[in-house]
C-alpha cells in the first residue's frame, strides 16, 4: 500500500466523492481546532463567547470591592480575610453562538492533482467546524454552494445540526461532481451577498472556498460584516496551482468544453507559471487581509490533521 492510498484508507475517503462516514470521522478530532472568540461578543445572545456585561455566570472574571448592591453569595472570603476589606467576585455570562459555515463547491473547487480534491478538502474542514463548534455548545450553521444551487441551514444546536449541514455537503458535492456547467452560475459573490443577511451579529463565520473570482466590491462587504461578526478565511489550494512538477512531457487539462496544454518540460514556462501564481495569491490574501479577515490556508495534498498539528 503506497503512501497516499493509506492516507486515504486513514481519512475513509478516496479524495473524489463524499461520503458521510469521512464526514462523522471528525467526531473525534475536535481537539485540532480552537472556537474560542477573539473579542467580545456584540449581541445579546450571540454565543459561548464571554458577554461584556458581568453578573453570576460560568466564567470568573475579577475580584473587587465590594459594593451597596452587590450579591453577598459571591463575597470572595479569602481575599476579603487577607485584606480585611470585603471583595467580590465577578463573573461573565457564557451565551450560545452561532458558528456560521460557507463552504464553496464551485467549479475551480472540483479539482485536485495529489491527495484530495479542493472540494472534499473544503468539506472534511466544514465537517472539522461543525464538530468543534457542537463540542463547545455552540449553535452551526451553514451555506454550501455548487456551480448550480446553493442549500442554507439556519443556525441550531446538537449533532442533528453537524447531521443537516454533512447531509447537504454531499448532496451539493454529488450535484457538482456530476453537473454540466450551464444555466445561471451562482458565484462565490452571490453567496457572500447571502451571507451578509444570513450571519447574525455575534457569529463566528467561516469562510472556506479558493476565493477565485473574489471582486474588490464583496471584499468591501465584508469588511462591513467584520464589525459585527468574527470572520475566518479558510483559502483552500492544490499545489498544482502554485508550481508545475518538471516531468518532461506535455500536460492536457480539461473542464467542460476548454481544453489545454501545459509545456511542463519548458523550465521558463514553468518559472513564469509559478511567478503569476504567487503574485495572485499575495494579491488574494492582501485583499482578504484588508477586508478584516483572519486567514487559515489549507492545503489539499495533505490531511487536516497534519496541517494543524504541524
Amino acid at each position: 500500500m503506497n503512501t497516499q492510498t493509506a492516507q486515504l484508507a486513514e481519512l475513509q475517503s478516496n479524495g473524489v466523492e463524499l461520503s458521510l462516514n469521512e464526514l462523522m470521522a471528525y467526531h473525534n478530532k475536535t481537539t485540532l481546532l480552537e472556537l474560542t472568540p477573539k473579542r467580545k461578543v456584540k449581541h445579546h445572545n450571540a454565543g459561548q463567547y464571554l458577554a461584556p456585561h458581568k453578573g453570576r455566570g460560568m466564567e470568573f472574571a475579577e475580584v473587587r470591592h465590594y459594593q451597596p448592591g452587590d450579591d453577598v453569595r459571591a463575597i470572595d472570603w479569602r481575599v476579603t480575610a487577607r485584606t480585611g476589606i470585603a471583595h467580590t467576585k465577578l463573573f461573565q455570562e457564557e451565551k450560545e453562538r452561532p458558528v456560521f459555515i460557507l463552504t464553496d463547491f464551485s467549479d475551480s473547487m472540483i479539482f485536485g492533482s495529489q491527495l484530495l480534491l479542493k472540494s472534499v478538502q473544503a468539506a472534511h474542514l466544514s465537517a472539522l467546524i461543525a464538530w468543534s463548534a457542537i463540542q463547545r455548545g455552540d449553535r452551526v450553521g451553514g451555506l454550501v454552494f455548487n456551480h448550480n444551487a446553493h442549500w442554507e441551514l439556519k443556525p441550531a444546536s446538537r449533532q442533528s445540526a453537524a447531521l443537516k449541514l454533512f447531509h447537504n455537503l454531499q448532496l451539493a458535492h454529488q450535484a457538482a461532481l456530476s453537473s454540466k456547467l450551464d444555466g445561471e452560475s451562482q458565484t462565490l459573490n452571490d453567496q457572500l451577498n447571502r451571507l451578509v443577511h444570513l450571519a447574525k451579529p455575534g457569529s463566528l463565520v467561516y469562510l472556506i472556498s479558493d476565493f477565485h473570482h473574489l471582486s474588490e466590491d464583496m471584499a468591501k462587504q465584508l469588511l462591513l460584516l467584520t464589525r459585527h461578526c468574527e470572520l475566518i478565511a479558510c483559502p483552500i489550494f492544490d499545489p498544482m496551482e502554485r508550481t508545475l512538477p518538471n516531468v518532461g512531457e506535455q500536460l492536457s487539462l480539461k473542464s467542460g468544453n476548454r481544453q489545454a496544454s501545459l509545456p511542463l518540460a519548458n523550465a521558463k514556462f514553468r518559472e513564469s507559471y509559478a511567478a503569476k501564481a504567487h503574485a495572485q495569491q499575495n494579491a488574494l490574501y492582501q485583499l482578504l487581509h484588508k477586508s478584516g479577515l483572519a486567514l487559515m490556508p489549507f492545503s489539499a495534498a495533505q490531511s487536516i490533521t497534519e496541517q494543524l498539528k504541524g
